[in-house]
C-alpha cells in the first residue's frame, strides 16, 4: 500500500505525516512533504539556497508560510 509523502509506514491517527528531504548542492534541490502535499520543492519553484521552512499550524495543519533563509551571504 501507498502512504502520505513515500513513507514506509502508515502515521497512527492523530499523527500528521511529514518527509523533509535535504538537497545536495546545486544538482537536487530539497523538499518538504506535508500529509501528502508538497509545500516546497524545485518544482514549485520555492526553495533557495540555505535553510528553507514550511510553518505549519500543529493543530489544523494548515500551511501558514513558507520562507527560505540564505546563511550563507550572512
Amino acid at each position: 500500500p501507498r502512504h502520505k509523502c513515500g513513507n514506509q509506514k502508515s502515521c497512527p491517527q492523530n499523527y500528521f505525516a511529514f518527509k523533509i528531504i535535504s538537497g545536495a548542492a546545486n544538482v537536487v534541490g530539497p523538499s518538504i512533504c506535508f500529509e501528502d502535499l508538497v509545500l516546497m520543492s524545485s518544482v514549485k519553484n520555492n526553495i533557495g539556497r540555505g535553510l528553507n521552512i514550511a510553518l505549519v499550524n500543529g493543530t489544523t495543519g494548515q500551511l501558514l508560510k513558507t520562507d527560505t533563509f540564505d546563511m550563507y551571504s550572512g
